[in-house]
């Protein structure tokens, strides 16, 4: 690297640290404003000025309304609706409100395939099996768009941009990079950076309504009590994207650590960063934020249980459910905060309604969250997903499921050689005598990775705010439609959810049909024999070499 590049970062690292001191990060003093904010109605924490007046949902229609009219006729743009998230909302937007004219789709070419050919894939996904089955033609609505949030000018055509632009009434915006150790350039620019391309592109729109804004309830981790507000930045979100654009990938990701302070990885300092830039948006854009937790399988829709990945929670409930893991990172006495995927979509849809009917200044933020509704401590959630692994295990059970939480960093890695390696190597040994291809260490080392990426969030707990949540609960709940978009957790079961969530991850994840179940059950009886075996033959050994000897 020559000296002009060498003194740039140096000058840059500087201004960055010169630029998280002089921001605000005092705890009282970010208390005390966002107290007066709320108290005196003046100017909140964005700098927009705030004269209390509301126009309420109920002052727009009385006392009776519906969330459905509301879409009927519009178009909708989604980013990221290939997505876990994305596809749920999509397939809901389409089966409840039926009257939406077009859902516009941005997708990306991607390994080998163009926008085009993604989308006709895309369309044959099983979350539409249900529209396919009993309306086909609402399918008819979707179109693709051909563009790339990480591009300039987002990608599009010139046509595809004016056919938004002209267009949109709605907007979705989804997409973003959940990896926690994605490098720090490509974090920037999928989840800032096409942030702001996405802006920009809806302050043209003619039509435009009403935009959601995706983010996460980690975006301020550092603090323990979240307020349904956008904090004060701990650094500029335009010199932060002034520095991704100008310098080169390895000597941003060189800078990484430096830059994420109290962020304990890129997801939630970039996400951070975009929050910051939707605020300042917001004096031109009507525009909202939804915040949701760690998003799991759904309660009922598009299918009890249904999920399509391996990501994060998801990926760690299957191995347990298979037995491969028997010690986790997490202290048990937190709560927890999951947020089933289909709770986040029907508050996605009704946010949208309630940001284009109800004025708001400043901008609105909804931490869609489970821990104020219906709490749950890591103990029980683990304890009633063994449950249901042991009641409904599947065919591909290997080992018979048991694990623990612990707090102990050196005794869990003793656990996880002995327990999660080992085995795994030998399974592959055996595999290879077998002619077969060895995976079990690998799948070991992949989920070893994400349970160590994820421990920040089971090593902590936070006080999510939701007034502005459970205000919108009650207006859904008081429409006369209401009961389609209803995402009140609040008498959830979490057994009922967490078996319908491992037989989901049975059946969709694994394509574990139920036929099975009967095999596989004398399979875990067998496991669970060979365990207890194993057990005694390791207590007479103990016995035999160590105890006999000391004591005898």
């Amino acid at each position: 690297m020559d000296l002009p590049i060498l003194a740039q970062v140096e000058s840059i690292a500087n201004r960055f640290h010169s630029l998280k001191s002089s921001v605000g990060n005092d705890e009282a003093t970010n208390a005390a404003a966002i107290k007066s904010s709320k108290a005196m109605g003046k100017t909140d924490l964005n700098n927009n000025e705030e004269d209390g007046d509301k126009v309420s949902v109920e002052e727009e229609f009385g006392e009776t309304y519906e969330i459905r009219p509301f879409y009927e006729g519009k178009n909708i743009f989604v980013t990221g609706g290939t997505g876990f998230l994305g596809k749920v909302l999509i397939e809901k937007l389409l089966r409840s409100c039926d009257g939406i004219k077009h859902i516009y789709i941005l997708l990306r070419p991607k390994r080998g395939l163009t926008s085009e050919q993604r989308y006709r894939e895309f369309i044959k996904h099983p979350a539409f099996d249900r529209l396919r089955a009993k309306a086909p033609y609402v399918l008819e609505k979707m179109v693709c768009i051909g563009g790339d949030i990480t591009m300039p000018q987002l990608g599009l055509s010139e046509m595809d941009r004016q056919l938004l632009v002209e267009n949109v009434n709605i907007v979705f915006h989804v997409a973003a990079t959940v990896r926690f150790n994605e490098g720090l350039k490509e974090a920037a620019v999928l989840n800032a950076i096409g942030t702001q391309r996405i802006l920009d592109l809806c302050v043209k729109m003619f039509n435009l309504q009403s935009v959601v804004h995706v983010s996460t309830a980690y975006s301020n981790p550092s603090r323990r009590e979240i307020d349904e507000v956008v904090y004060p930045p701990t650094m500029n979100a335009d010199s932060f994207i002034q520095c991704v654009n100008i310098l080169p990938g390895d000597v941003i990701n060189a800078l990484s650590e430096k830059l994420q302070g109290s962020h304990p990885n890129t997801y939630t300092l970039t996400k951070s960063i975009a929050e910051q830039l939707v605020s300042e948006y917001s004096s031109q854009l009507p525009i909202c934020i939804v915040r949701p937790s760690i998003v799991t399988g759904s309660v009922k829709e598009p299918y009890p249980g249904w999920v399509d990945n391996v990501y994060g929670i998801t990926g760690i409930m299957m191995e347990i459910g298979r037995g491969t893991i028997s010690s986790i990172m997490c202290d048990q006495d937190c709560v927890m905060d999951v947020i089933p995927v289909d709770i986040v979509c029907n508050t996605l849809i009704a946010a949208a309604w309630e940001n284009a009917m109800t004025m708001s200044n400043p901008i609105r933020v909804y931490n869609c969250t489970s821990g104020p509704i219906n709490p749950i401590k890591w103990y029980k959630y683990g304890e009633i997903t063994q449950k249901w692994a042991i009641k409904n295990p599947t065919k591909y059970v290997m080992l018979y499921p048991g694990f623990q939480y612990r707090t102990n960093r050196i005794i869990h890695k003793i656990v996880e050689l002995f327990l999660h390696f080992l085995p795994a190597y030998l399974f592959d040994i055996v595999m290879r005598m077998q002619g077969s291809k060895p995976i079990m260490a690998k799948i070991a080392k992949r989920f070893q990775k994400a349970a160590d990426t994820g421990e920040f969030f089971a090593m902590h707990q936070w006080d999510f705010k939701s007034d502005n949540m459970k205000q919108l609960m009650r207006k859904v709940q008081r429409a006369k439609d209401g009961e389609e978009f209803d995402f009140d957790m609040t008498n959830m079961s979490w057994d009922s959810y967490l078996e319908q969530y491992m037989l989901g991850i049975r059946k969709f994840v694994l394509k574990d049909d139920l036929d099975s179940m009967a095999k596989a059950r004398r399979k875990i009886r067998q496991l669970y024999w060979i365990r207890v075996f194993l057990m005694m033959a390791v207590l007479y050994l103990v016995y035999h070499f160590f105890l006999k000897r000391i004591f005898f």
